[in-house]
């Protein structure tokens, strides 16, 4: 009996090491995965990290986009939980083609919804791209226990945006610039010839890099380009969809608290431009991310990741 009750005090112990430490800042939150209702289907979310320092809620980009670039800071787990959630629609959330679904607002209620979900009481926001726009309009509506925001190659507004992109277009090689005109003109964005000039923008201020697969993503996760036409448009570059006049980028001085604004050296969201919204939150700072394009948690993960540690060891001074 003696050696049993070892055993099962061994076990016991091996459990408890493997459950999530949340001490008493997150005595809610597990490493694991679950799914929220939301009108119109369920959303996914998983939680990733061991530590019990505030959590962090990533918003993923796209529109349309997926979450899985988030497992890209699995070294920031380590020190509070991460986590990500799929939107309504893409990914491993329920997908759907319901255009009444298609509404910022609808977007920022499955924000609340994981808030909900998770009892997270404080918390800090990351949004890349379209969800650096997400990030601050939830935080807009609902500001209660976002310790910070980090806004990672942010779109705030579509004229800003687009008007970015006509540079980019421009330092491009004439056959390139012919075709994205010709298509524009045109209203034509099937074509082999503009299919082609997109890719070669994607290789120059996209994802510059080649894919870098995280060993936690193992589930296939696709994202929805139903969503992102719909939204956005055919391109990075062409606006079409119901986000073609969008512009909140006023917003940013709504926010009280600390931000970090971060962007690829040559990304879509260019330096420039970022460093000049940034300067529109009072408690900010700005980090170019080098040797990188719009999808930085590829091209340059470490640095990313260094500059949020650094922004969080700063909010703990």
């Amino acid at each position: 009996m003696k050696n049993n009750s070892n055993y099962y005090i061994l076990i016991l112990l091996l459990i408890s090491s493997c459950t999530f430490n949340s001490k008493q800042s997150n005595p809610f939150l597990q490493q694991g995965e679950g799914f929220v209702e939301v009108e119109g289907g369920k959303i996914w979310y998983g939680i990733m990290g061991d530590g019990d320092n505030t959590p962090l809620l990533c918003l993923h980009g796209g529109p349309g986009g997926t979450s899985k670039s988030y497992y890209n800071l699995s070294e920031i787990s380590k020190e509070r939980p991460v986590i990500l959630f799929d939107q309504l629609g893409t990914g491993r959330s329920d997908h759907h083609q319901d255009t009444t679904l298609l509404k910022v607002e609808m977007f920022v209620k499955q924000v609340k919804a994981i808030k909900s979900e998770l009892k997270l009481n404080d918390f800090y926001l990351l949004g890349s791209s379209w969800g650096a726009a997400l990030a601050l309009e939830y935080y807009t509506h609902h500001p209660e226990g976002i310790k910070g925001i980090i806004f990672n190659s942010p779109y705030f507004s579509t004229p800003i945006w687009t008007e970015d992109a006509a540079k980019l277009v421009a330092g491009l090689p004439d056959s390139i610039q012919t075709a994205i005109h010709m298509a524009e003109r045109d209203s034509v964005f099937d074509t082999d010839s503009y299919i082609a000039a997109n890719s070669f923008f994607a290789s120059k201020h996209g994802r510059r890099k080649e894919l870098v697969k995280h060993p936690y993503d193992t589930v296939e996760s696709n994202r929805n380009t139903f969503i992102y036409n719909y939204m956005w448009g055919p391109s990075e570059f062409t606006a079409t969809g119901t986000l073609r006049n969008y512009d909140n980028v006023q917003s940013l001085k709504k926010v009280k608290v600390p931000a970090l604004f971060t962007t690829g050296e040559f990304d879509e969201a260019i330096p420039e431009t970022v460093n000049k919204l940034s300067h529109m939150v009072n408690d900010s700072r700005f980090v170019i991310i080098t040797d990188a394009g719009h999808f930085s948690l590829n091209d340059n993960r470490e640095a990313v990741v260094g500059a949020i540690q650094e922004f969080f060891e700063d909010q703990n001074k």
